[in-house]
Parts: C-alpha cells; structure tokens; sequence
C-alpha cells in the first residue's frame, strides 16, 4: 500500500532521529526517562520560573547538578531558555545545536560561574546577556575560577554589559567562538596555567578584546592563536590600558600568533611587562595608536613576520628606563601609517620602528612612515642595536639614532633608503637633530656608532 506523504515524513523523522541516536550512543544525556533522548527534550524545553530567593532557574540547575554528578551532558535542544546565576559543578557539560540552542540572562548577578573545579564545558550554546546589568560582584557573564579544565567551544557569546567571559587561575581552551556587544572585553583572564584561545572572532568591545594578564608577573604560558578582533573601542580612555585588540600583562611565556586584528581605538597587540614573549604572523590593520607595542618591564620578545598596514606608528620596543630589553624585529612589513594619534606624544606619531636596548632589527621593510622610518633609542636609553638589511621608503627621516649623553651603541649597516628627503641616519639629542647626513659621511664624530654600506637612492 502507497504511503502518504505525512507517514514517509514522520519514517524519515525516525531514521534520523536513529542515526543520531546511534552515533550518540557512547554518550549519555541527562533525561527524565533513562534511555529516551526525547526525555531530554521534554525536561528542557520549558517556561522558567525564577527561583524568589536568586532569580535561577531552578530546574535548570537541577538538571546541571544532577547531569553533573551522574557525570553526563546536558543537551539543550533547539528554543531560548531563560535563566541567571547557574552554577556550573564539577564535571558539568552542557551542549546544544548550534545557532539554534540560546539561553539568555534574566538579571541579578551573573549567568554562569564555576569555582574550584577541575573540569567545565559549553558547547554549541548561545550565551546572551542581553545587555542586562550584571551584579556588583560578577565580573562577566560567565565567570570561572579556579576552573583546571575549562572548554568553551563554538558559542556564541553576545551583550555583556562587563566582560564576557572572566577567567581567573583557569586552564583549559576557548575556541571556534564568536564573542561580541561587551561592555569590556571579550576575554579576560586572569593568572592563567596553559590557557588556549584559539580560533574565535571578538569584535564590537568597549574596552579590549583578548585580555591575557596576571596580577604579579610569572610564567603563563597561554597561547592566542589565529583569532579574527576587530572594532574594539576605548570606552573608558587612558593612553593605551584600553582599546587594545590582544593585550598581554604581566604574563611571561605568551604566544600570540597568526591573529588578524583590525580597527582598534589603541593597539593590535599590546605586551606590557610580559618576557619571553613571541608575536608572529599577525595581520594589524587600522590601529589608532602603535599596532604592536613590547614595553615596560620585559626580558625576552620575538616580534617576526606582522603584517602592520595604517596606524599611528608600526611596531615600538620600548621602555628601556623600566627595564625593557632583549628583542628580536624581524621580517615585519610596516606601512601607511599617519601623524594622527588619540593623544599627545612626547615624541609624536608617525614613526616605523622604534628600539631602545639590546636588540636586532633586521630585514624588515617600512613604506610610508610620515615622521621617521626608525626611531633608535630615546636620549641615553639606547644599547647595542644592530640594524642591518632593512627596506625604508618615504619617510622624511629614514632612521633618527639617538646621541645624547649616555646613549650606547648601535650598528647601523646595510640597509637601503629611498625617498628619505631629511636624511637617511641622523644623530638626535632627544627630539633635536644635531647631526648631518651619516649614512654617507660616516659616523666617527660618533664613537659609539657604526654606519656603514647602506645605500640611499
């Protein structure tokens, strides 16, 4: 007998709804009638009713606790469930569809936390806060601590009014996540051991994307790898703590690698205080400050192979005054940046590459620095750089080395300058050039210097 069209439908339904259940099936669910994922479907799919004393969802956290200590997933169906402060136990999974699974936070205090447990997990949730004002005490959204184990992965989390994800002493992996419409930042996390944040799209930030910082310098050993930032704003001003796409405080032994990171208030990519660190392989477009900064109290920074293209100045190696030192600047491409910046700088923007101390800068190429192509040292706070082998166009000076008293010593040798009408190198006294063309002169005026072999055209 010819089958209707609604009986093939709903045979259809069951096959898939089979297949799905046998590819599942090393895998339990938490449900209400043991075996039946339909059970699952019909505990979740539900009108919340907030709990009088905390404003939770209390069978949604019933099923957490119970999935949790039955050590299964929750599985969230397809729909919007609405809750607040759920507190996420040990060994708690909570996956859905993706796109289609979305809770949203309904006030008063934050929507998920986690302390002192070993393992975490969301997956394929929407998380929004709905721009809802989050509690005194919650810093984020979502907010874990302590957490050994925690995995985010492909969520989209949108509408914090604070942070959106705040980690502290966590470890574990954020990845394939889209984070958005924050008040702060997209990630924070604070002292963290081996954390991964790999492959997500932050963007849309008041005050930061990918923050990576500790509150005393130490190891952290995080990475932040191939993740697309874009649009973060500096809502709350400061000349550089905020509006930083990827910004490393603190935090020794960090790579931040093949990240592209466009349309930030202050910087791409920002270390502060952070030794040991390697930045490579990174697109920094748009920036409104430096596009990469390494400063402050430093030991130790690999800055090879960026793409910097428009920004204020291109890369800057700073802060020898404070201890920063120890870098290698190579393989970079800096171009069209601008004399514009969001604040007044002792210096001025405008400028390729600036070096202090102890540092090798070569084979980078610089095209279209409006104030100088390099800037090496900054009055006495210049030792031993070498510059060798670099490409430096249109810029009015190609490379402004600093002899004032004090200043140490630097190799200038083998590059090439065109269109460099001021001068390739100069001697400055602070912001005051004292010296004529090196490049072509010599430097013996200058005992600490050498200049050689480099070709102007």
């Amino acid at each position: 007998m010819k089958q209707s069209p609604l009986t093939s439908r709903r045979d259809l339904f069951r096959l898939a709804g089979a297949s799905a259940f046998a590819v599942m099936a090393s895998r339990s669910f938490a449900t209400t009638r043991d075996g039946d994922l339909r059970g699952a479907i019909d505990a979740v799919r539900y009108k919340t009713m907030p709990d009088a004393a905390d404003g939770k969802s209390a069978s949604l956290q019933k099923m957490i606790d119970r999935a949790a200590a039955e050590n299964v997933p929750v599985l969230l169906p397809p729909g919007t469930y609405t809750a607040s402060n759920l507190v996420l136990r040990e060994n708690t999974r909570i996956t859905g569809v993706p796109g289609a699974s979305r809770i949203a936070y309904t006030g008063g205090g934050n929507l998920f936390s986690a302390d002192n447990v070993k393992r975490v997990e969301l997956s394929n949730i929407i998380i929004d806060g709905q721009n809802r004002p989050l509690g005194d005490d919650a810093g984020g959204l979502l907010q874990f601590t302590g957490v050994a184990e925690v995995t985010i992965d492909n969520c989209e989390i949108t509408g914090s009014r604070k942070h959106a994800v705040r980690l502290e002493r966590c470890g574990g992996r954020i990845e394939r996540s889209r984070i958005s419409s924050t008040g702060q930042s997209g990630i924070y996390a604070v002292e963290s051991d081996r954390l991964s944040i790999t492959g997500n799209e932050v963007f849309d930030c008041g005050n930061g994307g990918i923050l990576v910082h500790r509150w005393t310098k130490a190891a952290d050993n995080s990475v932040v790898n191939g993740n697309r930032i874009y649009r973060i704003k500096a809502n709350d001003g400061g000349t550089g703590q905020n509006g930083n796409g990827i910004n490393i405080f603190r935090a020794d032994n960090v790579m931040v690698a093949n990240n592209h990171v466009s349309d930030c208030a202050f910087t791409a990519i920002r270390a502060n205080s952070a030794s040991d660190i390697q930045i490579t392989g990174n697109q920094c477009r748009r920036s409104g400050e430096t596009a990469i900064y390494v400063e402050f109290e430093f030991v130790g920074a690999i800055v090879s192979n960026n793409m910097v293209d428009g920004a204020a100045n291109g890369i800057s190696i700073a802060n020898f005054d404070r201890g920063g030192r120890l870098a290698s600047v190579t393989g970079n491409v800096v171009r069209n940046l601008t004399l514009e910046g969001p604040y007044e700088h002792e210096v001025g923007f405008g400028i390729g590459i600036a070096a202090e101390a102890d540092t090798l800068v070569s084979g980078n190429v610089i095209d279209g620095a409006p104030r100088w192509g390099m800037q090496l040292g900054w009055g006495p706070y210049l030792r031993n750089l070498v510059v060798t082998g670099n490409i430096i166009r249109k810029a009015p000076i190609g490379c402004a080395v600093s002899v004032a008293e004090g200043a140490g010593t630097a190799v200038i040798t083998d590059n090439v300058f065109q269109e460099t009408p001021g001068g390739a190198v100069l001697g400055f006294e602070w912001d005051k050039k004292v010296s004529g063309e090196l490049a072509t002169t010599g430097s013996s005026r200058f005992a600490q210097l050498t200049v050689e072999r480099n070709r102007i055209s």
